[in-house]
C-alpha cells in the first residue's frame, strides 16, 4: 500500500461506462485435463514425486543455472491461475518434496497479475457492503495499489475523512479455486491409494492442510482478525505496524483497513535511514515474530519484503495477514525446544523433538535419521556468525532428511522454516551486518520465561487442577475395582482386534472367492465331461449345455481376476506419531 500516486482529491467517484461481461469458467472436465496434463508434463523432474532416497547428495543441492525447466515450471503453475501460483508457494517450504532447482525457482514466484477492471471491482464492493459505494466512501481510487492473484488494494477515504486501503477479492476467484482444490483432492486421493509414493507422503493430507489455509485466505473476517490479534500482541514492539481493521466494513470478500503511508523496501528508500536505526528496526520485527511464532502460537507464513512498507515515520509495517497458521500449545513448546537445542548445537535433542513432532512410517530408519541430522545441526553450530547461516534453511533441512529416512515431520515444521527465512531476508536488506542468531539466542530466555507464565496462569492451573481433582477421585474406586477382580480370579484380558467389521468383512470375502472358484472350477469340469459323454461318430445332444456351463464359467472366472485387481489393496503401512517408548 505504498503512498507513490498523488494526493487524493474528493472528485466525484467514476461511474462505469459500460457493463463487461466476466469470462466464463471453463468447463469441469477440461480444467481437470488441463491440470493432469500439467502434472504429467513434469512427472519425471522430481516434482510431486519425492526424493531419490538412495542418493547421497547434500542437502543444499547446487542450482543448474543453464536449466530452463525450473523457469518454466514456474511459468506454467503461473498460467493455470490463482490455487496454482498458492500452490507453488506452499510448494517452496516442501525440501521433502522438491528438488533445490524448482524450490530456488518457486521462491521468486511473482503473484502479481493484470488488474481488475474498476467495474468488476465496484460491483463486488457494493454486493458485499449491500449499498452503493458513494454511500460508503468519499473517494474511491479507481487505480489499484497493487494487484495480486486472489484480490487487489485499492485506496479511498471514508465519509469521516479517514484514509483508509479496501483490499476486493478478485470476481470468480473463490469458485475458480473451489473447483481446482476439488481436481487436487481426487488426484491426491487417487495417487495415495494406488502408490508406495503416495502412502509414504500422504499427498490428500498435505492438499487438505493446503485447502484450509487457502479457504481461510479467502474469508478477509479472518485476516481481519489476525490483523487485530497481531496489533495486539506486538504492541510491545513500537517498531511495528500493524494496520487496524474497520468491522462494520469488512466482509468475507471485502478487507477495510488503515492506509499505510510507506514505501516497499528498495535501495533507494533505505539509503535515507541510518545503519543503527534499521537494525533496531530488523531486531524488533524477529524478536516480534518469534513472539507470535513460540508464545502466542500463531504463524505468519508471508513476511516477506513484498509485505512489508517502511513507512513514513521510520517504523515497519505489515500489510497482509491472510496465511496464518495457528500452533497448539503443546506443539510449540517442542518447536521451541527444538529451536533451542539447535541454536546450542545438541543434535540429539533437537532430532528427539522432530521425532517426537513426526510421524515414523514403516520404513522409518532411525539410525540414519539421528546420525544425518547430528551431523547437520553440528555444522549449524560450528559456522554460527557467518554469513550464510540460516536457521530457516536448517528447519527445511531437518524436514528433508526426515522424508530421506521415513518421517513424515508436521507442515507446521516447515512452516516455521519458511518464515525464518523471510525474517532472514529482510534482515539482510535492511541490515546485512546483524547477526541473526545472537538475536535469536537472546531472546530465547524471554520466550521460555513467557511459555511458563502463560503455563502458570490461572486458566491453565484452573485446568490443570479439574484433571488432578478427577484423577484423586476415581483413582481409588478404579483400584479397588481392578483388586476385587484380581481376588476373584475374574480379571479379563479381551482381544477386539478379532471382532472388527472390517476383519470379518475380509474373512467373508475370502470364503465366498473360495467358493466361487470352487463353483469355477465345477462347471468347467462338467463341461468337458458333456462334451465326452457321447461316444465318436454319435451327435452329442448336451453339446449346447456345456457351452453354456463353459461360458458362465468363463464370465465368474473374469469376474473373480477384475474383482481381485480393482479392490484388493495392500495392507496401510505401519505408522507411529508421539514421542518413542
Amino acid at each position: 500500500m505504498r503512498d507513490a500516486l498523488p494526493a487524493p482529491s474528493l472528485s466525484p467517484i467514476p461511474r462505469p461506462v459500460r457493463a463487461d461481461t466476466l469470462s466464463t469458467q471453463s468447463t469441469g472436465l477440461a480444467r481437470t485435463g488441463r491440470i493432469l496434463r500439467f502434472l504429467m508434463r513434469y512427472r519425471g523432474t522430481g516434482v510431486f514425486t519425492g526424493l531419490d532416497l538412495r542418493s547421497s547428495a547434500q542437502i543444499a543441492g547446487e542450482v543448474d543455472v543453464s536449466d530452463q525447466r525450473p523457469e518454466q515450471f514456474v511459468k506454467d503453475l503461473e498460467a493455470l491461475g490463482p490455487t496454482f501460483i498458492k500452490l507453488g508457494q506452499a510448494l517452496s517450504t516442501r525440501t521433502d518434496l522438491v528438488p533445490p532447482p524448482y524450490l530456488a525457482a518457486l521462491t521468486r514466484m511473482q503473484s502479481q497479475v493484470t488488474p481488475v477492471e474498476f467495474d468488476a471491482i465496484r460491483t463486488q464492493v457494493e454486493c458485499a457492503l449491500e449499498r452503493p459505494i458513494e454511500e460508503i466512501f468519499a473517494w474511491f481510487d479507481p487505480a489499484p495499489l497493487g494487484s495480486a492473484s486472489l484480490a487487489q488494494v485499492h485506496r479511498a477515504r471514508l465519509l469521516d475523512g479517514r484514509p483508509v486501503a479496501v483490499k476486493v477479492q478478485r470476481p470468480g476467484v473463490a469458485e475458480e479455486v473451489k473447483q481446482d482444490l476439488s481436481v487436487l483432492d481426487s488426484i491426491a486421493t487417487g495417487v495415495d491409494h494406488t502408490t508406495g509414493l503416495g502412502q509414504r507422503v500422504r499427498f490428500s493430507d498435505w492438499v487438505h492442510e493446503f485447502r484450509k489455509a487457502l479457504v481461510g485466505e479467502l474469508d478477509y473476517t479472518l485476516e481481519a482478525a489476525n490483523l487485530e490479534r497481531f496489533s495486539e500482541h506486538l504492541a510491545a514492539y513500537p517498531d511495528l505496524l500493524i494496520p487496524r481493521p474497520v468491522w462494520p466494513l469488512t466482509r468475507t470478500r471485502v478487507l477495510v483497513m488503515d492506509l499505510v503511508n510507506g514505501d516497499p523496501l528498495d535501495a533507494n528508500v533505505l539509503s535515507r535511514m541510518r545503519p543503527d536505526s534499521l537494525e533496531r528496526l530488523c531486531e524488533s520485527l524477529l524478536r516480534g515474530y518469534l513472539d507470535q511464532m513460540f508464545v502466542h502460537g500463531e504463524i505468519h507464513a508471508d513476511p516477506h519484503p513484498g509485505n512489508l512498507l517502511l513507512t513514513d515515520d521510520g517504523r515497519l509495517a505489515v500489510i497482509d495477514l491472510g496465511m496464518v497458521v495457528h500452533v497448539p500449545p503443546r506443539q510449540r513448546t517442542r518447536l521451541l525446544k527444538l529451536m533451542f537445542s539447535a541454536v546450542e548445537g545438541r543434535g540429539d535433542d533437537a532430532a528427539d523433538e522432530v521425532i517426537a513432532l513426526g510421524t515414523r512410517l514403516e520404513t522409518f530408519d532411525e539410525e540414519r535419521y539421528l546420525r544425518e541430522s547430528g551431523q547437520l545441526i553440528a555444522r549449524y553450530a560450528a559456522h554460527a556468525g557467518l554469513k550464510d547461516h540460516s536457521e530457516g534453511r536448517l528447519m527445511l533441512d531437518l524436514t528433508r532428511i526426515g522424508a530421506m529416512c521415513g518421517l513424515r515431520t508436521p507442515p507446521e515444521l516447515s512452516l516455521l522454516g519458511r518464515t525464518l527465512l523471510h525474517l532472514e531476508g529482510v534482515c539482510r536488506l535492511l541490515a546485512p551486518q546483524l547477526n541473526v542468531q545472537k538475536v535469536i539466542e537472546s531472546h530465547m530466555p524471554s520466550m521460555i520465561t513467557a511459555q511458563i507464565k502463560r503455563s502458570l496462569s490461572m486458566p491453565a492451573l484452573a485446568v490443570e487442577a479439574i484433571d488432578l481433582q478427577a484423577l484423586v477421585q476415581d483413582a481409588p474406586r478404579k483400584l479397588s475395582s481392578a483388586l476385587s477382580l484380581l481376588a476373584e480370579n475374574r480379571l479379563q484380558v479381551r482381544i477386539t482386534g478379532l471382532q472388527e467389521s472390517r476383519l470379518m468383512e475380509n474373512l467373508q470375502k475370502i470364503a465366498n472367492r473360495i467358493a466361487a472358484g470352487v463353483v469355477v472350477a465345477a462347471l468347467i469340469l462338467a463341461s468337458a465331461m458333456l462334451l465326452r459323454g457321447s461316444g465318436p461318430g454319435t451327435a452329442n445332444r448336451y453339446e449346447w449345455l456345456a457351452l453354456v456351463l463353459f461360458l458362465v464359467a468363463t464370465a465368474l472366472g473374469l469376474a473373480l481376476v477384475v474383482s481381485a485387481l480393482l479392490r484388493d489393496r495392500k495392507a496401510k503401512p505401519r505408522e507411529e506419531r508421539g514421542p518413542r517408548t
